[in-house]
């Protein structure tokens, strides 16, 4: 069985995540995975997965997702594999395309529950024409796979629902940096792109509510950093502000600071809030799909877009040891739940149904 993973590029991203964190695990089993890239800039992701011996396609080295001369270059690779899987918009449609008169078996992730094209009715007819030329398409989330459904008009139980994981032990294990951390200093920390889904404007307005005392982390990079550094400066917490752009060392990162804080406008099932619940920290979500039905009852929810409850929040989790302490261990309990070994084992099972439909 040979499987290839299409994505668009391995920059920072829970998409991105998944596929170097599935490929590797089912390599170490012995089921041949390589990957392909529509951008193949070098990242750490990049790096991690080129030590794993997998094979890397570059389709280009620029950003130009949408460029049709893709279709051909993929039909060439695609023809050495059993499954092509795909993730994100641009490869799930080129794959299909590319797939005419192939006729590999195909899986696609959606790994959001919103996309920009739902929004606009002409995409509509394309869109269904392009899943139901799927042999399986898995959501990352129960609320994905309702959104999903009722934007196609199709049974749920017709798409399937995967859990994104991560390497509980491996983060509830990381090694602190000590360095880092400043003593008497209270430390949140934000692990996500720079990009529309993302609220880290929320959290630049909370931590400027606090004292002197509490410092904000934010790891990850992208279009919106200006749009941020902009804020930030507005605010006057550049001093209390840390960027620490893309790393390979989010585990550590998140093991220093004292609150894992994810605030997003939307979410599909986000892997930086299981990663945040998965060291042992408190974790703070907004009150959104994706967010919601993982943190709910375990990390705390506070209202989209409000600043003053987050800083209420952070307050709290400072001020009552206790209550720190108690929220941290239902997290982690919590993370045990997404842990990586059962999201590669749910799809292999799907890889290894479609084999014995060939």
């Amino acid at each position: 069985m040979r499987i290839l993973q299409v994505i668009t590029s391995l920059l920072i991203g829970g998409a991105e995540h998944l596929v170097v964190q599935l490929t590797k695990k089912l390599r170490i089993q012995g089921i041949e995975t390589d990957v392909c890239l529509f951008y193949g800039e070098r990242t750490s992701f990049y790096d991690e997965l080129e030590a794993t011996g997998c094979k890397i396609y570059s389709l280009s080295d620029k950003e130009n997702y949408y460029d049709v001369r893709h279709i051909p270059q993929l039909r060439r690779i695609m023809r050495g594999y059993d499954i092509v899987h795909t993730h994100n918009s641009a490869p799930q449609i080129f794959v299909v395309l590319a797939n005419i008169g192939l006729g590999k078996k195909l899986v696609t992730t959606e790994h959001s529950t919103n996309n920009r094209k739902r929004e606009h009715p002409q995409y509509s007819f394309i869109d269904k024409w392009m899943y139901y030329r799927y042999d399986s398409t898995v959501c990352i989330s129960d609320i994905a796979q309702e959104k999903l459904s009722s934007y196609l008009h199709q049974p749920k139980n017709g798409i399937i629902v995967i859990n994104n994981g991560v390497d509980v032990v491996a983060y509830y294990q990381a090694k602190p940096l000590t360095t880092d951390k400043i003593p008497n200093v209270f430390t949140i920390v934000m692990v996500a792109g720079f990009r529309e889904a993302k609220d880290q404007d929320t959290v630049i307005r909370a931590v400027a509510l606090l004292p002197e005392n509490y410092t904000l982390w934010l790891v990850g990079d992208g279009v919106r950093r200006p749009e941020l550094e902009r804020l930030i400066t507005e605010y006057g917490i550049e001093s209390r502000t840390k960027f620490w752009g893309v790393r390979s060392d989010v585990p550590r990162i998140l093991k220093t600071a004292d609150v894992v804080v994810m605030s997003s406008h939307w979410e599909g099932l986000s892997l930086s809030n299981i990663e945040g619940m998965a060291v042992g920290k408190p974790f703070a979500a907004s009150d959104v799909d994706g967010l919601r039905e993982v943190t709910k009852g375990y990390g705390v929810l506070f209202p989209h877009e409000d600043a003053e409850a987050l800083a209420n929040v952070i307050c709290k989790l400072h001020d009552n040891p206790d209550y720190y302490h108690q929220i941290a261990e239902k997290c982690y309990q919590r993370a045990l739940q997404f842990d990586i070994a059962n999201t590669v084992e749910g799809y292999k099972q799907v890889y290894v149904g479609l084999m014995k439909d060939k």
